[in-house]
């Protein structure tokens, strides 16, 4: 069986990101899957953690590789965050790319970053998604959560609310879905895909009372869809309703129109398995779906669920890609 090469950047150092990767790795490699495991990031900071959760002989292992950029000075405290821990950050994340680029690794895994400690180190960075998308000059990307009972995408991410009517047309909304159902069909091995889309407007605009873009957008984009299966697409409906029936297990995946509004719902119903993927890159990429966590990093006591589900993830996407 081929071995499957991951990135996994270490994220913001003063962040609980080198801790969850530290205790995420250490388990997976010890399973005998037939990963190779390449860690970009700070060795001090790394091994700060190996010496809190006595792990032993872990960047001995021979399905381990730790590429050191030693940017973090060992004064290093966790918790503090400063915009040179936001340039190391963003710094992890170019060299993936360029390793990306050669072939040296073939996915990626990132531990979250602080948007804005690398925006005042003097780098313009919006969010994982953004900045990668732009470095592989791809144009339309989406952001997927997952987790062990939903999987949902906002079709507009980072962005002020007072934006996201101005974004949400016909094309935009056709190309969104479309994006989502052909990664799914690919790495996920389900042929057509049951999706779900939410409203824009409360109640699904009541026809027009709250609202036209159900009727002259989203609808004519959904009925588009199912003309030319691409996928089993349904809606819209009015995001309360559906997500209060998250447990029928009717749908795939579900769309929405904005952050929030799907963001919430897949945190609450199984936050430590959420993992963030981003669709349309041409490589796969995952995320465990909290953030830095500056208030409890170096106390030992954040969760590694999610990024192990994320490395784990990206492992078994990569499966999926090579027999699709």
């Amino acid at each position: 069986m081929n071995r499957i090469t991951i990135g996994i950047t270490m994220g913001d150092p003063a962040g609980i990101g080198p801790e969850v990767l530290i205790k995420a790795v250490d388990k997976l490699s010890l399973q005998k899957l037939p990963i190779n495991f390449l860690i970009i990031g700070d060795r001090c900071v790394l091994e700060r953690y190996l010496l809190l959760f006595k792990i032993r002989n872990l960047f001995s292992r021979s399905n381990i590789v730790l590429v050191d950029l030693n940017n973090v000075p060992k004064s290093f405290r966790p918790g503090f965050c400063k915009p040179e821990y936001g340039r190391a950050a963003l710094d992890y994340i170019d060299v993936a790319i360029r390793l990306l680029k050669k072939k040296e690794i073939s996915a990626l895994v990132t531990a979250p970053v602080s948007k804005e400690m690398i925006n005042r180190s003097g780098k313009r960075f919006v969010g994982h998604t953004e900045y990668l998308s732009s470095s592989f000059k791809i144009t339309n990307v989406m952001m997927m959560l997952a987790n062990r009972y939903l999987r949902v995408v906002p079709l507009t991410r980072h962005i002020s609310l007072k934006e996201v009517n101005r974004l949400i047309n016909y094309s935009y909304i056709f190309k969104g879905i479309k994006i989502v159902a052909e990664y799914i069909k690919k790495y996920f091995y389900l042929s057509l895909p049951r999706i779900a889309i939410c409203s824009l407007n409360p109640h699904g605009g009541e026809g027009g009372l709250l609202g036209v873009e159900e009727k002259n957008i989203i609808i004519p984009a959904v009925k588009k869809i199912n003309k030319e299966h691409i996928a089993n697409i349904s809606g819209p409906y009015s995001a309360d309703g559906l997500f209060s029936n998250y447990r029928d297990n009717k749908y795939d995946c579900i769309i929405g129109m904005y952050h929030d509004q799907v963001m919430i719902p897949v945190k609450m119903v199984d936050p430590q398995h959420t993992v963030n993927i981003t669709l349309g890159l041409p490589f796969i990429r995952t995320s465990p779906g909290h953030g830095t966590a500056f208030d409890i990093a170096g106390k030992g006591i954040a969760s590694f669920h999610s990024m192990y589900e994320a490395i784990k993830l990206t492992y078994q996407l990569s499966r999926n890609a090579l027999s699709f």
